[in-house]
């Protein structure tokens, strides 16, 4: 007994052969569409396109997203740095100090610098 592939046991039993009365979803072979061309450009095995001894011409977008991309992560950094301080551990340690003092056992910082 030849062993034979499980897809030729299906097609042998019908199980994968396609209807013959099924038609294509669409009779035409090439339909236009409104891509406006082709906008792949095909390799040309030079880094980014760019042959060596020519100068890179920037595209339209890419000095707006270099400027605001730059932009944004200075103002991220100015207000990460300035952000207020709201951590449960500096409250704690504040309302600490507040309670020593009230109670007498830790000085005024206030007196004690004078």
């Amino acid at each position: 007994m030849v062993a034979r592939p499980v897809s030729q046991m299906l097609r042998s039993r019908c199980l994968l052969r396609r209807p013959q009365n099924v038609q294509a979803f669409s009779t035409r072979s090439n339909l236009r569409s409104a891509d406006h061309g082709d906008h792949y450009d095909p390799p040309t095995g030079w880094l980014f396109g760019v042959k060596p001894g020519q100068k890179y011409e920037k595209e339209g977008w890419e000095g707006v997203w270099y400027w605001g991309f730059i932009g944004s992560m200075v103002v991220a950094g100015v207000a990460y740095v300035f952000k207020p301080d709201t951590s449960i551990q500096t409250w704690a340690l504040e309302e600490a100090r507040r309670r020593l003092e009230a109670e007498g056992i830790l000085e005024d910082p206030a007196k004690v610098q004078k």
